[in-house]
């Protein structure tokens, strides 16, 4: 899953939702030199990857995705997923997604210090242009494919992926309601034990 959708799963705690941000920067076992709720939010974290990467439902989407895309395909799969959770927003919470994202952003700003230095560097970026409430349209969705696609120095025709978006956008919303529904079951009940565990 991509930004929206992990910091959505970490439930109401800032710094659990700020270790669920910043988790694909944290290898092996240095995420025990943080603060024990960030540490619950990098390893929740991995267990919504671990769990989406072999969901049925998600390898539909990808395969979708995979002749042209190739390894890049779950990438892609993550964004669109994150477009579908901003568009359909109300659906999941009663907080309005623009309000939401603020708050998110307020919390980054006020546990800075935190941060390690690639989100430090990346949150200006993501707070100027509003990342996380363009997901909702498809625009903002080509917007961060192109972003992506540069970052690949082209390799990757990211940026074309938002043709397949368009194409088969019923099938790519109808797998990701039903994968998220799941997806939101396991994430509480991880975190439930998370917390319990993570001394």
């Amino acid at each position: 899953m991509n930004f929206l959708a992990h910091i959505y799963l970490s439930g109401d705690n800032d710094l659990v939702t700020i270790g669920n941000f910043i988790a694909d920067g944290i290898k092996g076992s240095s995420y025990k030199k943080y603060p024990r709720d960030i540490q619950v939010g990098i390893l929740l974290h991995r267990e919504i990857d671990t769990f989406t990467d072999a969901h049925k439902t998600v390898r539909l989407s990808t395969k979708r995705l995979h002749e042209k895309y190739a390894h890049y395909s779950g990438i892609i799969v993550d964004i669109l997923y994150d477009h579908f959770l901003a568009k359909n927003w109300k659906h999941y919470s009663d907080i309005p997604l623009d309000i939401y994202v603020e708050n998110f952003y307020d919390a980054l700003e006020n546990n800075y210090e935190i941060l390690p230095a690639r989100i430090q560097k990346m949150m200006p970026y993501m707070i100027t242009d509003n990342w996380l409430l363009s997901y909702a349209s498809v625009e903002g969705i080509s917007r961060v494919l192109d972003g992506m696609n540069r970052r690949t120095k082209n390799r990757s025709s990211m940026n074309e992926a938002v043709h397949e978006l368009e194409a088969f956008y019923n099938e790519f919303e109808n797998e990701f309601t039903s994968f998220f529904d799941e997806l939101i079951s396991f994430s509480n009940k991880k975190l439930k034990g998370l917390k319990a565990s993570v001394i």
